[in-house]
C-alpha cells in the first residue's frame, strides 16, 4: 500500500455541499494521477461522472447511505468493465485490495471537516462493493469503520 500524503490531495466541493453539510445525499469520487501519483476527492450530491475516466476505471466511489436509521458508507469499484480477462481482473483486484485503505485514508481526511462535527461518522460501517462480471471477483465486504482511516 502506498502511504497517504495528505499535500497530494486536492479536494472539490460540488454545488449543494460544503464542508459540513449535507450527510445525505454526500457521495465522493476519488481519482488520482498515475504520473504525480496526486489524489483528486469530489464531493457532491452525486458522483462526479466527469472526473472519472472510462478507459481507465480505477476510481473510488463512496457515498452515505442508511438503512432504517442506521448510517453507512457504501464504496463502489469496478474491478472490470465487462471483459472477460481474467488475468487482468485479477490484477485490478489486487491494486484495488491493497490501494483501497490509502483511498479510504484520502476520503476521511478529504472530509475532515465532516467528520469533525458528526463524530459518530467515524465508527459508521464501510461497505465495499467489487462490481466484476468475474464470480470470483464480485462481492460486497465489509472493510471496518473510518477511525481505522483517520490520520
Amino acid at each position: 500500500m502506498s502511504k497517504f500524503n495528505s499535500e497530494r490531495l486536492s479536494v472539490e466541493y460540488r454545488n449543494g455541499v460544503t464542508a459540513t453539510e449535507p450527510i445525505i445525499p454526500r457521495n465522493h469520487t476519488l481519482t488520482h494521477s498515475d504520473f504525480t501519483g496526486e489524489l483528486f476527492l469530489t464531493i457532491g450530491t452525486q458522483f462526479a461522472w466527469d472526473k472519472v475516466n472510462p478507459d481507465m476505471r480505477d476510481e473510488v466511489l463512496g457515498e452515505w447511505k442508511t438503512n432504517r436509521n442506521c448510517l453507512y458508507y457504501n464504496v463502489y469499484l469496478f474491478i472490470d468493465q465487462g471483459e472477460h480477462d481474467l488475468i487482468a481482473a485479477t490484477r485490478r483486484n489486487e491494486v484495488f485490495r491493497r490501494e483501497l485503505p490509502l483511498a479510504l485514508t484520502a476520503i476521511r481526511y478529504g472530509d475532515r471537516f465532516l467528520f469533525d462535527l458528526y463524530p459518530n461518522l467515524d465508527y459508521a460501517l464501510i461497505i465495499v462493493n467489487f462490481m466484476s462480471t468475474q464470480p470470483l471477483f464480485a462481492r460486497q465486504e465489509i472493510w471496518g469503520t473510518f477511525n481505522s482511516y483517520s490520520i
